[in-house]
């Protein structure tokens, strides 16, 4: 665990050399996100959805909704990766979808559900990408050019990222 709150398991680092072993294990992490985040918000009442993960923060109700909005994002990404050369993609500003009324109260239920079912359809996806077809990359035009290699590890981590803001708060306010 790490001490800054925004990123309790560290900030995101990219493997340099990605095994086939290393890439199953980001599948498995995709696959297994919407059931740790629902067992992470699991019996929490609105007041606590409703607290910020840390001062400053987002609401663990914004962090929930997050997670699909940003997880499509990255699906449909894939799909355009592997339909077209080098696509360039639409970014989309997080904060401000984060303060959109649905990702301020909308129940976490809508979003829980969203998870789940995009996640199975994404990790079909990602089972079925041949070797070649991870070097496939889509053009971010404020990062510049990124593999569906890379774009892997990044997700496997951000849903490890993401419950872990959420059960770190649950421990430091002593809500079992």
């Amino acid at each position: 665990m790490n001490d800054d709150l925004r990123y309790p398991i560290g900030p995101f680092q990219q493997d340099e050399a990605v095994t086939p072993e290393r890439m199953r294990h980001w599948i498995g992490a995709i696959a297994e996100a919407p059931a740790r985040l629902r067992s992470a918000v699991a019996g929490l009442s609105d007041a606590q959805l409703d607290t910020p993960y840390r001062p400053g923060g987002w609401t663990v109700r914004q962090v929930v909704h997050h997670l699909p909005d940003s997880h499509l994002n990255s699906y449909v990404r894939f799909r355009l990766a592997l339909t077209e050369d080098n696509p360039t993609i639409k970014p989309y500003d997080e904060a401000r979808w984060a303060e959109l009324p649905d990702g301020r109260s909308a129940p976490v239920e809508l979003s829980l559900a969203l998870l789940e079912a995009l996640h199975r359809r994404w990790v079909l996806l990602l089972e079925s990408v041949d070797e070649p077809d991870w070097s496939r990359a889509y053009l971010h035009p404020e990062y510049g050019p990124r593999t569906l290699r890379e774009t892997l590890g990044l997700y496997a981590w951000h849903g490890r990222h993401h419950v872990a803001q959420i059960t770190s708060l649950r421990t430091r306010m002593g809500w079992t």
